[in-house]
């Protein structure tokens, strides 16, 4: 559907009109967004980005501001929102926020809902006047689209020269199948700092949370047999780890400790365990993530010689 203002055009790009898309003038703000480190046209070749996920606002024959929604390449819908210019016109918050409008009028993930917006920023964004001034941009005309704030999130990355954190000398890893992989998880669920779990148990309760977690990991496109539960030597259950792939890099797709063990500083065996595994399976980086909120988890990525090297704020 197209969307007409007394000057301004908005609609989703048609098989074949990519310039369009590529018709915006203006440099990506560095720092701000993925905008300024990835290749919209190359991410469309690769089926992440779609022409009917792109959409455009045009005004006087040219492209004012642009957003790509980010998916699957088999998906039929989109996962979130992580492509967004809004221009350096003066009105460019109100242009901005059309644009969202009408994209997300048609735009829904496959469980029908609204797609997140990660805007993914550098540490210490807050400092950087012109990063600032870029971002509350985005926020303010994403918050008029109808955006509310959910979590914003640190970004980790591990390369070898980091050098690898020290083995757990007091755990035992093994296999684990999906019912104790999802025992782990929900009683991981109860207490939890992260906001996707804590937002799922709110919404679905813990058992159907836990599930969910269980059914997420296991379609990330690293082998099911990677996975490990870990236990004491005399046999308690402490925790889970998940070492996986995305699409991009090696990550660490999931650590847990149950709550009967923790305050023993397990998390950095965990840790320890996932980025050996990782780097065993040929990782050339590794990254990984936690809440703003989620301070254990954070002084362990930092104590393994994971570096914050992005920030991501997410809307909902």
């Amino acid at each position: 559907m197209t969307t007409h203002t007394p000057d301004l055009e908005i609609r989703a790009l048609l098989p074949g009109e990519q310039d369009l898309f590529l018709d915006y003038p203006h440099p990506a703000t560095p720092g701000v967004g993925l905008e300024s480190r990835r290749s919209w046209a190359e991410t469309l070749a690769e089926g992440h980005y779609r022409p009917e996920w792109s959409w455009v606002a045009r005004r006087g024959g040219r492209t004012v501001a642009r957003c790509a929604f980010w998916g699957v390449p088999d998906a039929a819908r989109p996962y979130s929102l992580d492509w967004f210019e809004l221009g350096r016109d003066p009105d460019r918050r109100e242009v901005g926020t059309a644009l969202l409008a009408a994209a997300l009028r048609e735009v829904r993930t496959a469980e029908g809902a609204r797609p997140e917006y990660h805007l993914f920023l550098p540490p210490g964004w807050r400092e950087d006047g012109g990063v600032r001034a870029a971002t509350d941009d985005r926020l303010a005309a994403a918050y008029a689209a109808g955006y509310e704030p959910f979590i914003e999130r640190f970004n980790y990355t591990w390369t070898p020269a980091d050098g690898l954190p020290a083995r757990s000398s007091r755990l035992v890893f093994r296999e684990v199948d999906d019912a104790a992989a999802t025992a782990v998880c929900r009683a991981a669920a109860e207490g939890t700092l992260d906001g996707y779990t804590a937002r799922d148990v709110a919404r679905h309760g813990l058992d159907a949370a836990a599930r969910r977690m269980v059914e997420e990991l296991a379609e990330l496109p690293s082998p099911r047999d990677w996975w490990r539960a870990a236990y004491t030597s005399g046999g308690d259950l402490v925790g889970l780890i998940v070492p996986a792939r995305n699409p991009a890099r090696a990550v660490v797709g999931f650590i847990a400790v149950v709550p009967a063990q923790r305050g023993s500083g397990y998390v950095d065996d965990l840790l320890a365990e996932t980025t050996a595994m990782l780097a065993e399976r040929g990782a050339a980086e590794i990254g990984g993530d936690t809440d703003l909120g989620n301070r254990p988890m954070a002084a362990a990525f930092a104590r393994a010689g994971y570096r914050n090297t992005a920030i991501r704020v997410v809307l909902q």
